[in-house]
């Protein structure tokens, strides 16, 4: 392993990262990045737990969501405990699926099924939050040593940072957005009915109960139609 090399790809990626405008395009350059940086990695996909069930992320090849499925399905392997809360590990590897598996004895074997040879999981977090599971896989067997390890270990610690920021810009962008419908929306009903703006807020809500929609879409839809009942 050419460290020196490493390190000046790793650099490369974390400016590559911060270059990305959205949470799509960052997740992706992830799990290109991991394919290109980690020696034996054929592809990567990120796996994230919510409310138990399994999402599979920015998969480079179609074996990664079905391997990702495979553990949600069995709930065991090593990407799906590596996303775990619950677990105190953060890095899961099997060298090499065509050996008898010393874990996760169910999924092992269908993962061989699927052209798995060997493939690691890292825990993506930072010190406020867990984020889900960095996966890469090699359809050879015995392609990740020690070295693989590690390397995935680095990138894995970028990737959770990137992935974090990105998120919370998302999420800061979205409520702006909302923030803005909502007042739109008001602004359309105050004018149509001649209330206030807490009235108007108040009739906003009642539709969103009564709908149990979102307020957010109960926004976007009073503005897309003028204020005129549905």
């Amino acid at each position: 392993m050419d460290w020196r090399l490493f390190a000046q790809r790793m650099a490369s990626m974390a400016r590559d990262l911060l270059a990305e405008h959205t949470l799509d395009a960052t997740l992706e350059q992830i799990s290109r990045s991991a394919v290109e940086l980690v020696d034996g990695c054929d592809a990567s996909g990120i796996l994230v737990l919510s409310e138990g069930r399994v999402r599979s992320l920015a998969p480079t090849d179609q074996f990664v969501t079905d391997s990702d499925m495979l553990q949600g399905e069995l709930r065991e392997g090593p990407c799906f405990d590596a996303a775990r809360p619950d677990r105190p590990e953060r890095v899961f590897r099997i060298p090499d699926l065509t050996a008898s598996p010393e874990r996760w004895p169910h999924f092992v074997p269908r993962a061989r099924e699927l052209g798995v040879g060997s493939m690691m999981g890292f825990l993506l977090y930072t010190r406020e939050e867990e984020l889900g599971a960095l996966n890469m896989y090699s359809r050879k067997p015995g392609m990740f040593t020690e070295d693989s390890e590690t390397a995935g270990w680095l990138l894995a610690s970028h990737a959770a940072v990137a992935f974090a920021t990105a998120r919370t810009d998302e999420q800061m962008q979205e409520a702006i957005t909302t923030r803005h419908l909502i007042g739109e929306a008001m602004g359309i009903l105050m004018g149509r009915h001649h209330v206030t703006e807490d009235q108007a807020f108040d009739l906003l809500r009642t539709r969103s109960q009564r709908t149990n929609t979102k307020l957010r879409d109960v926004a976007r839809e009073i503005c897309e139609s003028g204020g005129a009942e549905r």
